[in-house]
């Protein structure tokens, strides 16, 4: 009995849809908040609410801080993210603070205090330029993979509204003074743009022993934000302020130890005898 074969129709997959998972999506929303706040930083001093402002802006960073690293958890990392990042940081790090600071009391000190926060605009956007230029770059000598160049914008415009942040705590005062802010504005602007080597925690890893006492440390931060906040705030600034000597001195300290070793290592290579050279002997040799 001859079987006949069966017409089996192959089973239609509907098409995969194309585009971006929520999870690849997530830094750029994040990136976007982080603009969403510095702008809303330059409304509420607009209106006066210079407090909020602030807090607009340590916002500002924080979202800044996380869409990297979560870019990196969830390999979202691409040329758009990176792009997107540096043009928020430019409004978020760089006009943002600079309006709030104008508005506050750079206005009164008239053409200066406009100097200075145009620095602090012009600054901010050369350096996420210059940072842009350098991403991909693998070249750096592995002492340097731990620290940036200049001070970072979220880290610059700390700085930048430091005076304010230790005017609600202290008052007004020698801080409150546009004699003050305006040098002051004009030294965060360039240390933003100057190739100081500051600390970077990107690379820092947490010894095993160390874990819980760093999140206990991390609570106490948290409840002191909590309690006084201005005045953590203001603390914060300035040991990340003093802490700037010593990252130069331990950037040098390591890069003279990394040369000493590359000069020993080019000296031991000129020590080793050289191998004579052999080869086929000749007939009756």
């Amino acid at each position: 009995m001859r079987l006949r074969r069966r017409h089996v129709r192959p089973v239609q997959r509907p098409p995969r849809l194309k585009g971006l998972s929520l999870n690849r999506l997530l830094p750029n929303v994040l990136t976007l908040l982080a603009l969403c706040a510095g702008v809303t930083g330059i409304r509420f001093a607009v209106h006066g609410a210079f407090q909020a402002a602030v807090v607009a802006i340590m916002i500002a960073a924080v979202l800044d801080t996380l869409d990297g690293r979560i870019a990196r958890l969830l390999n979202g990392q691409s040329k758009f993210g990176a792009e997107l990042d540096s043009l928020s940081d430019v409004i978020s790090f760089g006009v943002a603070p600079a309006m709030i600071l104008y508005l506050w009391e750079l206005s009164a000190a008239g053409t200066f205090g406009w100097i200075s926060v145009l620095a602090l605009c012009v600054c901010a956007a050369l350096r996420l330029a210059r940072f842009n230029t350098k991403l991909g770059e693998s070249d750096l000598p592995p002492y340097a993979y731990n620290y940036f160049t200049g001070v970072p914008a979220p880290a610059g415009a700390g700085l930048a509204v430091l005076p304010v942040v230790i005017s609600f705590e202290a008052g007004e005062g020698v801080f409150g003074s546009p004699w003050f802010v305006v040098p002051w504005v004009l030294v965060v602007a360039l240390l933003m743009v100057s190739e100081l080597p500051t600390f970077s925690l990107k690379g820092v890893r947490i010894p095993q022993r160390w874990v819980v006492p760093v999140l206990a440390g991390i609570g106490l931060l948290t409840a002191a934000l909590v309690s006084r906040p201005w005045l953590t705030l203001a603390l914060i600034g300035i040991g990340y302020a003093a802490s700037l000597p010593f990252s130069y001195r331990q950037y040098h300290l390591l890069r003279a130890q990394a040369q000493r070793l590359q000069d020993e290592l080019e000296a031991n290579a000129e020590d080793l005898p050289e191998e004579e050279e052999t080869g086929p002997r000749a007939p009756g040799a």
